[in-house]
C-alpha cells in the first residue's frame, strides 16, 4: 500500500476509508481534517489527549494509511503549512482562547467580522471552480428542485427557494409542516433533483434523505462541512464549506455566498439558454 505523498491525497483517502475504520481511528480521522496545525506542530501525546484517543492509536492511524509510523504522516501535514497561505481559521478559531472566551480587541462584532473573511477566504481557496460549474450545470438540466435543510441549514434552503423561484426555476422547499417531511420528499421523480444541506452535528432526516433519494437515481447535491460528512457517499454533486466557530457560533457567511453563487450561475446559464433558443 503507498502512502498519500501530500495532504489533498490523505484528505481524499481518510473519506474513502473513514467508513471501514474502528470508531477510534474515525475518531483521529474527524479529528484530523479539523485539526490539521495540531496535527502537524503537535507530540503524539498531546495529539492523543486532544483527540481523545491513546497514542498507540495515532500510531496505529497513521499504518492504516500505508505509513511506517506517525512521524512519517506527519510530515505531511507539515508540508501543508509551509504550501498554504496562513490559516485564517486557526487564527480566528483562538480568539476566545486568547480572550478567555471573550471579545477580542475589536469586540463581539469584529470577531464575527474576522470570522466570517476568514470563512469567505478559505471557501475562495479550496472550492474547486470545476466542481461548481458542474453543481450549476446540475441545475441547469433538473425540472425541479427540492430543497433540505433543517435546524442552522434552513434558513440557506429557504433563501434558495425564494431565489430559485425568482429565476422561473421550480422548487419545493421541504420543511417538514406538520411532521410531512419525507412524504413531501415522495412526490420527486425523475428529472427532479434534491438539493440538501446539512452541517455537524448532521440532521438524521437530512442524512436519511439522501441515502433514500440516490438509491430511487435521483441526482443529489450536497452542501456541508467535511469529506467526512455523512451525505458525501450518496451525493451527485458535493460542495464542502467550513464556517468558522467564533464564540461557540458558526454563522453561515461562506455558506450562503456559496448558495448566492449557484443562483447567479444558474441565471447565467439560463439566459444563455434562452439567447440560443
Amino acid at each position: 500500500m503507498t502512502a498519500p505523498q501530500d495532504f489533498d491525497d490523505l484528505r481524499i483517502e481518510l473519506a474513502n476509508k473513514h467508513a471501514s475504520l474502528s470508531k477510534r481511528l474515525r475518531q483521529i480521522a474527524e479529528y484530523a481534517l479539523e485539526n490539521p496545525n495540531d496535527m502537524a506542530l503537535e507530540t503524539v501525546s498531546t495529539i492523543a489527549e486532544r483527540a481523545d484517543v491513546q497514542p498507540s492509536s495515532l500510531i496505529r492511524f497513521a499504518k492504516a494509511f500505508g505509513y511506517s509510523g506517525f512521524s512519517e504522516m506527519q510530515r505531511v501535514f507539515r508540508a501543508r503549512l509551509l504550501e498554504n497561505k496562513p490559516d485564517y481559521k486557526e487564527r480566528i478559531r483562538s480568539l476566545a482562547e486568547e480572550g478567555g472566551g471573550e471579545a477580542g480587541e475589536n469586540g463581539i462584532i469584529g470577531d464575527f467580522v474576522q470570522g466570517g473573511i476568514a470563512a469567505l477566504n478559505h471557501l475562495n481557496e479550496t472550492l474547486p471552480r470545476d466542481l461548481l460549474d458542474k453543481a450549476i450545470q446540475l441545475l441547469v438540466d433538473t425540472d425541479t428542485i427540492y430543497l433540505a435543510g433543517q435546524r442552522r441549514s434552513f434558513p440557506v434552503a429557504a433563501y434558495l427557494s425564494y431565489a430559485l423561484s425568482k429565476l422561473g426555476k421550480r422548487c419545493i422547499l421541504l420543511d417538514g409542516t406538520g411532521g410531512m417531511f419525507f412524504e413531501q420528499a415522495a412526490s420527486m421523480r425523475r428529472g427532479d433533483m434534491l438539493m440538501a444541506i446539512s452541517f455537524k452535528s448532521y440532521s438524521p432526516e437530512i442524512v436519511q434523505l439522501v441515502q433514500d433519494t440516490a438509491e430511487r437515481d435521483i441526482p443529489v447535491l450536497s452542501i456541508t462541512d467535511s469529506p467526512l460528512s455523512p451525505l458525501v457517499p450518496n451525493a451527485t454533486v458535493c460542495l464542502e464549506v467550513e464556517e468558522v466557530e467564533v464564540h461557540s457560533f458558526r454563522a453561515l457567511n461562506a455558506t450562503m455566498t456559496l448558495a448566492i453563487a449557484l443562483v447567479v450561475g444558474l441565471g447565467r446559464q439560463l439566459e444563455k439558454k434562452h439567447i440560443l433558443n
